[in-house]
């Protein structure tokens, strides 16, 4: 066999600058994604300039299962053809040179080190692809369980954010109550510069904050069964851009391992080498590595004529699960028992669209509960079936819509929340309030109470009182103004359940708008 003939001297003092560059460029898109998420912050202003959700925007696979679920193309999605564009020309080089889940996990590895890297399930991602596509196609978006960036987003939202803060804070604190006060003094500033630069607006608490922390961390877990096992074998995206990148002229040269030499095949990250020793351009990453295990110096990467290809790592018996397990999903929902319950109707943030656009366009990365001034939105566990899991509802006993706020209509990256200017909000539906007799303090314990007027934020207050005459628990004769809701100019934002001050259950409370069962005698609208 002969051997390709060494480059020129030039050439091969270029090579290791490549794996620099491409080091340098994880390290500013990292920066950047960090930069980004802490701007997904309340600030004291009702306008975030930056374009934060721009991650979600540059994935092609939200792009697919958005356009498939909602049977629309969503003009929000345009940047991610410039990712498609560049996976085309180059191959999959946003795995290795931008993707920040994926900078995270090569960071992991200088601590992770793999029991085994003999694990080969790189057919698994197309599975996995497949399920989340056909699941789409039929209405019920799956993406959350399986989109690295709303595994890394939401994770980090739920559990990691709100973990360093209370950290930090409770560091801090301990010092300022505990310590001496010269260290207090000390510490003071440095706690103001983390404030400003690390920390977020507020303590925040999750709902399924434990979930997605063990989604996220088992990424990284699955790095002791070999390096990237992730992005080799589960990642949905990293399956959408090998099937694009076989498309790409630009490849690695040789396409076939040296017989005498095992590097590539051994020490490359994707194994991307198959059984015959043979190159699969689909699962290389242009991470450069290989530039140096080559002792030859003949390994290269450029623009070369297209030649035939292995298929696909995925034979026809397991796409044909992947597509039965995909329609399933589907089925199973619709036929669930949950999907029957009464329960009140979810509350969902203002401008959100009807319930089955809604759910086909949101993708569940958290970003909208993350800027939430009062923590008033929380994720959806099994209320409504699997389709609705981490989904965004009003929980008005933990916070409530601000009047005046329209930050999670801006952060939404697919339009799943319509942006809204205040006035809009001002009008937008959410839910209706009502009064429960058996818990109102007025009603149940003829009791003088006017809270819920009072802080109701309509210009033309929703909440009005018919003055009666009735007799106390002690017999005495007393004047009440009664509450009643006037339902036409109730938004449901929820901040009369949230301030009343009965304990445990609200004597007011928010029901969703597609809720119409709250009337009878016990219920007052």
């Amino acid at each position: 066999m002969q051997y390709p003939q060494p480059e020129s001297l030039a050439s091969m003092k270029i090579k290791p600058y490549l794996k620099q560059l491409r080091r340098l460029s994880q390290v500013v898109c990292l920066l950047i994604f960090l930069f980004l998420f802490r701007q997904t912050d309340y600030s004291g202003s009702d306008i975030i300039p930056y374009a934060v959700n721009i991650l979600f925007r540059l994935d092609p696979l939200v792009l697919a299962t958005v356009t498939l679920a909602k049977k629309t193309f969503v003009t929000l999605l345009w940047p991610s053809f410039i990712i498609i564009g560049l996976t085309v020309l180059l191959g999959r080089v946003f795995c290795s040179w931008i993707c920040p889940l994926g900078t995270m996990i090569d960071l992991s590895g200088r601590f992770i080190k793999p029991v085994t890297n003999r694990i080969r399930l790189s057919w698994l991602k197309y599975v996995v692809l497949m399920v989340v596509l056909v699941s789409a196609g039929f209405g019920v978006q799956i993406l959350g369980f399986a989109d690295p960036f709303s595994l890394l987003v939401r994770g980090m939202v739920f559990s990691i954010d709100p973990m360093i803060n209370y950290l930090v804070s409770l560091f801090f604190d301990s010092i300022y109550i505990s310590g001496p006060a010269w260290l207090s003094g000390m510490t003071e500033p440095v706690y103001d510069v983390f404030k400003i630069f690390l920390l977020p607006y507020k303590q925040s608490f999750f709902f399924l904050s434990f979930v997605s922390f063990f989604l996220l961390v088992s990424i990284f877990i699955l790095e002791f069964f070999g390096k990237r096992f992730w992005c080799r074998n589960l990642c949905p995206l990293g399956g959408l851009l090998a099937l694009m990148s076989r498309i790409s002229f630009f490849k690695r040269i040789p396409v076939k391992a040296c017989r005498h030499c095992d590097l590539c095949e051994t020490r490359c990250r994707m194994k991307a080498f198959d059984k015959d020793r043979c190159f699969m351009g689909e699962e290389c990453t242009l991470c450069m590595d290989c530039l140096e295990f080559c002792p030859e110096a003949i390994t290269t990467f450029r623009f070369a004529p297209g030649k035939s290809k292995p298929p696909v790592d995925i034979n026809r018996r397991q796409l044909m699960a992947a597509g039965i397990a995909g329609l399933a999903l589907p089925v199973l929902c619709r036929t669930s028992a949950v999907s029957k319950t009464t329960d009140d109707a979810l509350i969902r943030p203002p401008g959100a669209l009807d319930e089955k656009d809604f759910l086909a366009t949101c993708v569940r990365c958290g970003e909208c509960m993350k800027v939430c001034i009062n923590t008033a939105l929380q994720p959806v566990f099994l209320e409504k079936g699997i389709e609705a899991i981490f989904t965004p509802k009003l929980v008005p006993r933990l916070g409530y819509c601000e009047f005046n706020c329209t930050l999670c209509s801006q952060v939404c990256p697919t339009g799943a929340l319509e942006k809204m200017e205040k006035k809009q909000k001002h009008a937008f539906v959410m839910g209706n309030a009502w009064f429960d007799k058996n818990r109102c303090l007025v009603y149940a314990q003829k009791k003088s109470c006017i809270v819920c007027e009072e802080h109701c934020p309509t210009h033309d207050k929703a909440i009005k009182f018919n003055e009666i005459n009735t007799m106390d628990q002690s017999g005495n004769s007393v004047l009440l103004k009664q509450p009643y809701v006037v339902a036409a100019l109730c938004i449901g934002c929820g901040i009369c359940e949230y301030i009343c001050p009965v304990q445990g259950s609200a004597g007011i409370r928010v029901a969703g708008k597609g809720d119409n069962e709250k009337s009878g005698p016990g219920y007052a609208l």
